[in-house]
């Protein structure tokens, strides 16, 4: 089936200890991410063939980063090094009713730097059966609208198929002019499998969609649909927030002609909601990989994400039988 290729920028990720603030004590843990390289992970760590493409500078910095990937089984031979520095971000953790706080601190770096030329796209796509991107490549600024264009138009040329995580970052697109709806659309015109909801639809076609619940994810679905003939799954998460520890998610699949939706389950105790859409993504992903249907990966999705809420960092850890045992065994202790 080939090999799952992921293009965008690996972070550090710096957090406070526990629910700190910022530098509220001289300690902040470490995790290595990126919304791209945390679908790679999961899907590695569940046993598919997955490579990553990136740049990241020649240091320390760098090594610890690839080394990271490599640990999980990804295939980092694409991950180049450039001049620049590494991408960070500070995730803040919220507590009760202080909602999580992220900071980026990203520019300049090796990746952000890298021209659109730099990456041979024939070499890097050998042997893929598919090219991830996100929304967050082109919200970097102009060389990373033209790299995420360059990989998209590479995969075309190449009949790959393109699945794209819209992945909205309003504080990386507002730190520059980029005609964010234009570029996107431009984007998932190319993708035969979308991630994102009703909001991220009405983004990409200047329009509100006024029904509710079920009702509105479909009439966004077919919008999205009919305006970008390419696209035949369509994948997405509906998340309700009762305070920062008690989330309700469920999950949903969009195809032309057919849909799948779970039920609404409740998520409690949070230990990290970051890289959760991240670890949906990877779970539909596995499901469809293997051949199973819409409703399958739609639970498989849902289930890979609400474990990830329980592990601190970026990507999820877990292994197939995590999953089974989280849709079939319940929550009690397993001995």
């Amino acid at each position: 089936m080939g090999r799952f290729v992921a293009f965008g920028e690996i972070l550090l990720r710096m957090s406070p200890p526990g629910r700190e603030l910022l530098l509220q004590t001289s300690r902040l843990d470490v995790w290595i991410g990126g919304a791209e390289a945390n679908v790679a992970t999961a899907l590695a760590r569940l046993g598919h063939d997955t490579a990553m493409v990136s740049a990241v500078p020649d240091d320390p910095l760098g090594d610890a980063a690839i080394a990271a990937l490599r640990g999980h089984g990804i295939d980092c031979s694409a991950v180049a090094r450039r001049p620049g520095r590494m991408g960070v971000y500070y995730a803040v953790s919220g507590a009760g009713l202080r909602a999580t706080n992220i900071i980026y601190d990203r520019a300049h770096s090796a990746f952000a730097g890298a021209s659109a030329t730099n990456w041979d796209w024939d070499r890097l796509l050998a042997g893929a059966g598919r090219l991830h991107l996100s929304g967050i490549t082109p919200a970097l600024g102009p060389g990373g609208t033209a790299a995420a264009f360059a990989a998209a138009d590479a995969a075309t040329r190449l009949d790959i198929p393109i699945s794209f995580d819209g992945n909205y970052r309003a504080r990386l697109w507002e730190s520059w002019d980029g005609d964010a709806r234009a570029i996107l659309s431009r984007l998932v015109g190319l993708a035969d499998i979308m991630f994102g909801n009703h909001r991220d639809i009405a983004l990409l076609l200047g329009r509100d969609f006024g029904d509710d619940g079920p009702a509105r994810r479909r009439t966004a679905a077919d919008a999205a649909f009919d305006a970008f003939p390419k696209l035949a799954l369509i994948a997405s998460t509906a998340r309700h927030v009762e305070d920062v520890d008690h989330h309700r998610l469920a999950a949903r699949i969009d195809t032309r002609d057919n849909f799948a939706q779970t039920e609404e389950i409740r998520v409690a105790g949070i230990v990290d909601r970051i890289g959760t859409g991240d670890a949906f993504a990877a779970g539909v992903f596995d499901a469809l990989l293997r051949d199973q249907s819409i409703a399958v990966a739609a639970q498989t999705g849902l289930a890979l994400a609400a474990l990830k809420h329980s592990l601190p960092g970026d990507a999820s850890l877990f292994g197939r039988s995590d999953i089974e045992a989280f849709l079939s065994e319940g929550f009690d202790v397993r001995r």
